[in-house]
C-alpha cells in the first residue's frame, strides 16, 4: 500500500508523440531545448515538457508541458505556444475581438468536445496514486468558452481537434513550411483564405 507522502510525489514522466499518436519532431529534452525554451518565455520553464513541434532551423515552437510541476502544482495548460511570431500574430487577432469572434464562429458543442479530449488526455497523463490537486479545465483551464487563442493554436499545430484553433489558422492564413505547418495533423483542413486578414 502507498502511503499519502508516496502517492503524492510527482513521478518522473516521459511524453512521447502528441495526444493523438502523431510523432513529436524532437525524441527527448536535451539541455538546448531548455536553453532555447527559456529563452522564447523569458523565464525558465516552471516544469517538465517536451518539445512537439519545431521550426525547420530546429526552434521549438510548440511545447507539451507535463499536467503537474514538480512540486506538484497543477498545471491546466499542456501545450504552450513558444514561435514569437505566431505569438505576436495571434496577439493582433485577440488585441481586435479575436476571443469573442471565435466564440461566435464556432459550434458550442464541437467546442465543449474539444474541452473534455484535450483535459482527458492531460489528465491521462497523471498517475493513478495521485491525490493531490489536479488541473482543471479544459484548453486554456477553461471549462466552456475561449479564454485563450494561443492555447488552442498550439494543441491544433501537434494535432488537436480544436475548433478555435482551425479558426485561428484559417484567419492567420500562414504558409508555414511543410514540415511545421500540417505534418502532425491528424483531422480534416481548413481552406484557407488568400488574404492573410491580419497584418504582420
Amino acid at each position: 500500500m502507498v502511503d499519502g507522502a508516496e502517492a503524492n510525489s510527482v513521478p518522473p514522466i516521459e511524453v512521447v508523440g502528441s495526444s493523438h499518436g502523431a510523432s513529436p519532431t524532437t525524441s527527448g529534452t536535451n539541455q538546448g531545448d531548455i536553453d532555447a525554451v527559456t529563452e522564447l518565455l523569458g523565464r525558465s520553464p516552471k516544469g517538465r515538457f517536451e518539445v512537439m513541434l519545431r521550426s525547420d532551423e530546429g526552434t521549438p515552437m510548440v511545447i507539451a508541458n507535463l499536467p503537474l510541476l514538480e512540486d506538484g502544482t497543477p498545471m491546466p495548460t499542456r501545450y504552450w505556444l513558444l514561435d514569437k511570431k505566431l505569438n505576436r500574430r495571434i496577439g493582433q487577432l485577440e488585441s481586435t475581438g479575436g476571443v469573442r469572434l471565435a466564440e461566435e464562429a464556432v459550434d458550442p458543442l464541437e467546442l465543449a468536445t474539444a474541452h473534455a479530449t484535450y483535459a482527458a488526455q492531460r489528465d491521462a497523463l497523471i498517475p493513478a496514486s495521485w491525490t493531490g490537486p489536479r488541473p482543471f479545465g479544459g484548453v486554456g483551464g477553461t471549462r466552456r468558452g475561449v479564454k485563450c487563442l494561443h492555447t488552442h493554436y498550439a494543441w491544433f499545430l501537434v494535432g488537436g481537434d480544436d475548433p478555435v484553433g482551425r479558426w485561428v489558422d484559417n484567419q492567420l492564413a500562414l504558409n508555414l513550411p511543410a514540415s511545421v505547418s500540417h505534418a502532425a495533423r491528424t483531422h480534416e483542413e481548413v481552406p484557407r483564405p488568400q488574404d492573410p486578414g491580419v497584418p504582420e
